[in-house]
């Protein structure tokens, strides 16, 4: 029996409706997350030491660069993680893909519409 790849058992997900959609979603977290790791291997400290640096728990740092956390971090949180490698953060807004756009804006919709309790 032949293991598939990683790479080729994606190709055929994001084929599959809706694939392509929930995962552009995750994509800016993930990123993020990657980031914050390859900036504190890049700095040579450990978990446990940017922990120390932070006044937290390395359980806490672990959670804020875990890509299967379900936890967001604040903004403020990702702003003192870089200050304490001696980094700035830089926001950027970027405009979408028509098609994109118009489907968050409805699935947005469809979700307002889904929690509204009718009286």
């Amino acid at each position: 029996m032949t293991r598939t790849s990683f790479k080729s058992f994606k190709q055929k997900a994001l084929k599959q409706p809706g694939v392509a959609e929930a995962y552009d979603e995750l994509v800016p977290a993930y990123t993020v997350r990657r980031q914050l790791v390859a900036l504190r291997q890049s700095a040579g400290l450990t978990q446990e030491q940017i922990a120390l640096k932070l006044k937290t728990n390395k359980s806490n740092i672990s959670r804020l660069e875990s890509v299967s956390s379900d936890i967001s971090p604040k903004l403020s949180t990702i702003v003192d993680y870089a200050d304490a490698m001696g980094y700035d953060v830089r926001l950027d807004f970027v405009p979408r893909k028509k098609s994109a756009q118009n489907k968050r804006t409805q699935s947005a919709a469809d979700k307002r519409s889904r929690s509204r309790v009718i009286a």
